[in-house]
């Protein structure tokens, strides 16, 4: 392992010794302290072609963390377990208009995919508690990102992302990709249902 990057209070990210690892985009990887015997799947956050790889990871308190907490506590030099990619969260094959919708840390592998291609096109909503949770706003282009917060009125729309989503005329986008909790997946995948949108134009990945 390379480094620890705090990001807020609660989510850090790892670096990690590439070691001949390859990845595609959108793929996560298992990582866990070394000889601990735990893992757990964490979305790939750097791009294909960075010389490290790097994950996004929030801290879960015990009992319901075991592994982030082991993990927030690795230092540089410290080795991690970390197991091949998996996963079939990819970009379309054609170029198209992305509507990334991301709760929490599902904002990472939308982080790998601009990385990857930085001329994608793409609007990104990151739904959050307050504006302090947001991951690393700065690195996105600020007319393509939209902090939707759920509890402070100190993002750029106030209310979950789901709110946006049946607002907005979502007509122009050609994708729809939702990463983050299972619950809000659900919801928007019935109200993009709803404006028309068909199942082979909706992508998701849900986060436990």
């Amino acid at each position: 392992m390379l480094s620890v990057r705090t990001v807020n209070t609660s989510v850090f990210v790892i670096r990690i010794k590439r070691n001949g690892l390859n990845f595609k985009t959108g793929q996560h990887i298992n990582v866990g302290p070394y000889n601990a015997g735990y893992t757990r799947e964490y979305s790939v956050y750097s791009g294909e072609n960075d010389s490290d790889i790097e994950i996004l990871v929030k801290e879960v308190k015990p009992p319901e963390g075991f592994v982030s907490p082991m993990l927030r506590e690795v230092k540089a030099g410290d080795q991690v377990m970390v197991e091949w990619p998996l996963g079939y969260f990819a970009l379309p094959s054609e170029p198209s208009k992305l509507l990334l919708v991301a709760t929490g840390t599902g904002i990472a592998p939308y982080h790998s995919f601009i990385s990857t291609y930085p001329d994608l096109d793409y609007l990104l909503l990151h739904g959050i508690e307050q504006r302090s949770d947001a991951c690393e706003p700065e690195f996105y282009d600020p007319e393509k990102l939209i902090l939707c917060t759920s509890k402070k009125e100190d993002g750029d729309y106030f209310g979950r992302v789901t709110s946006w989503l049946k607002e907005n005329d979502l007509s122009k986008f050609e994708h729809v990709y939702l990463c983050g909790n299972r619950n809000m997946i659900n919801d928007a995948r019935e109200i993009l249902t709803q404006k028309g949108f068909a199942s082979d134009q909706i992508r998701a990945e849900a986060y436990f």
